[in-house]
């Protein structure tokens, strides 16, 4: 529950902030980190932890170095990325294990993997309520932001790292490959619904819990990949409200 509330939270910001593919490119990357941990015998997460922080500086750094052309980092990061994860993949003998961090694999989460998950999802947390209004502000206009005397730099380098450590962590339960779908599909079923900004974050986050939820106990109970049920729950919560608006609508015309 606790990665069901931190991804769509930190979805939200970067919807708006209109880097929705970073989780994508971050996601590949932390692959790239469970690789080399899976081939040098070291825990997976926290080399992808390492990759992934990493990995963020560099796409901020580009960023900003190509401010017209923001996506061309995230290109540039994907790329890389993919390249090496899939040398070390090709490398590594335990395919298994790179599967379960590929698609997520919930009977495979050990005590290690909580007692990484647990500080470090409160301290994420912590972070965002702390910082929230510089957040908010980072969001819509950076420039004015800064007139505001948020300090832009420091937090978007602070935001980068918590991504990259959400996506990180997320690994083990939802899987490489589909934790960028629970960053921003539920964003996406609650702009269908929300009316503020704080409207957004909470339906995004009680989304995010009932496809999580939802997603474990069909997958347990019809021995299926967690991750592949909990992004399909997600985007049925968004077609089911996307119809429903649609009756609405058609029923006032």
């Amino acid at each position: 529950n606790l990665i069901a509330i931190i991804a769509p939270t930190i979805g939200v910001f970067l919807i708006l902030k209109r880097l929705a593919l970073i989780g994508n490119t971050l996601s590949h990357v932390a692959l790239a980190g469970i690789a080399m941990g899976l081939l040098l015998g070291i825990y997976p997460i926290y080399l992808a932890i390492v990759v992934s922080v990493f990995a963020a500086l560099g796409i901020e750094r580009l960023r900003n170095k190509f401010n017209d052309y923001a996506e061309l980092s995230l290109s540039i990061i994907l790329a890389a990325g993919l390249g090496i994860a899939t040398i070390l993949i090709s490398l590594s003998r335990n395919s298994a294990g790179i599967m379960s961090y590929l698609f997520g694999s919930i009977t495979l989460v050990t005590k290690e993997d909580l007692y990484i998950v647990l500080p470090l999802a409160v301290v994420i947390i912590s972070i965002i309520y702390m910082f929230f209004y510089g957040f908010f502000y980072l969001s819509f206009s950076e420039k004015d932001a800064r007139l505001a005397g948020v300090p832009v730099r420091f937090l978007n380098v602070l935001f980068m790292i918590i991504i990259s450590i959400t996506i990180a962590l997320s690994m083990r339960i939802v899987g490489g490959l589909l934790i960028a779908s629970l960053i921003s599909i539920p964003v996406a079923v609650s702009l269908q619904l929300a009316h503020s900004f704080k409207q957004t974050i909470f339906y995004s986050v009680l989304t995010g819990i009932l496809s999580v939820n939802l997603g474990l106990i069909l997958s347990f109970y019809y021995n299926l990949a967690p991750g592949g049920v909990i992004i399909l729950t997600n985007v049925f919560c968004f077609l089911l409200v996307v119809f429903i608006k649609y009756i609405i609508r058609r029923s006032k015309a």
